[in-house]
């Protein structure tokens, strides 16, 4: 290129081994700079992939990552019909991901009519502010995954409390966290054994437990009628289980529901986006680390660059 020190065909090769080795271990191969190869490979993704083009997209599905320690997150945005990273940001409060909406347009806000994402109040606000015509969808693993902190733990640690006198039983309801926060299909035939003796020896975690696995069901409906009175019934029997903490979760629920009974008409979850941010991990990782947000979304985009439907 002109100016450069490097051959553009030393270039490519730094290039190929960027897409499977950490920067350090391809500048030690090739006896450069890191600083050197950080720059070839940047350039040559600010050529790929430039300004971000939203345009045309009418779902998206937004979700958040750790990107550093001490609670520091980002927000990646999607297509889950193309899998295709559209944009990545850091934070997750609302101001943060507006740059995505700006980047739409007016008219791109219009053609959106979906959004999937987790119950956050600062994606949901922001949503609703900036495209008020989209549905906003949320997502089974997220709903389930607060009913399991909210809800299970909180009662394990209330019944273990309770236990305080009898010790023998209190060790049983303490170490048994992770066997009633797992997916029940991913418990060993032996823990289930254990689990079930649990579950018939307390009567709230049995209530609490068994009502998680039938909140699931409420993803599996298509017809929103049907989806409503199955909820009408989990809601009565939560309400009636005299469970604090279950009532709190599904008064909570209910004040939102609406965003669960849209899963009938747009059948999506971000799975998908759960699945990238095991990807982004292992990007992470092979670089020890990121400084520069620009070079680190930008290699996020390319290891996401969509099936083309």
């Amino acid at each position: 290129r002109p100016y450069s020190r490097i051959t553009r065909r030393l270039e490519e090769d730094v290039l190929r081994l960027c897409e499977v080795l950490p920067i350090r271990h391809v500048a030690d191969y090739f006896g450069l700079d890191w600083k050197t190869v950080k720059r070839i490979h940047k350039e040559h993704l600010r050529e790929e992939w430039g300004p971000v083009d939203p345009g045309g997209v009418e779902v998206i599905a937004m979700d958040e990552f750790a990107i550093q320690k001490g609670h520091r997150y980002a927000t990646v945005i999607a297509n889950p019909y193309t899998k295709r990273v559209l944009w990545v940001g850091r934070g997750r409060g609302r101001e943060d991901i507006r740059p995505f909406f700006e980047l739409l347009g007016s008219e791109g806000r219009r053609k959106l009519k979906a959004v999937v994402m987790d119950m956050s109040p600062a994606y949901e606000e922001e949503v609703k502010y900036q495209c008020p015509m989209a549905e906003i969808v949320y997502d089974l693993f997220h709903v389930v995954a607060k009913y399991a902190r909210e809800v299970i733990d909180r009662v394990r640690v209330d019944e273990a409390n309770r236990l305080r006198g009898d010790k023998p039983a209190r060790k049983v309801i303490k170490g048994a966290k992770w066997l009633l926060l797992r997916n029940r299909k991913n418990v060993s035939r032996e823990d289930r054994v254990k689990l079930d003796e649990l579950l018939r020896a307390n009567r709230k975690l049995a209530t609490v437990y068994i009502l998680r696995e039938d909140l699931k069901h409420l993803w599996e409906y298509v017809c929103p009628g049907a989806a409503k009175r199955f909820w009408l019934q989990w809601y009565s029997r939560a309400i009636r289980s005299r469970i604090e903490p279950l009532k709190k979760f599904a008064r909570n629920l209910k004040a939102r529901i609406e965003g669960v009974l849209a899963h009938c008409r747009w059948p999506l979850h971000t799975g998908l986006l759960e699945g990238m941010n095991n990807k982004i991990k292992v990007i992470k990782r092979m670089a020890y680390g990121f400084h520069d947000d620009e070079y680190f979304f930008l290699r996020i985009r390319a290891a996401f660059p969509g099936n083309g439907r």
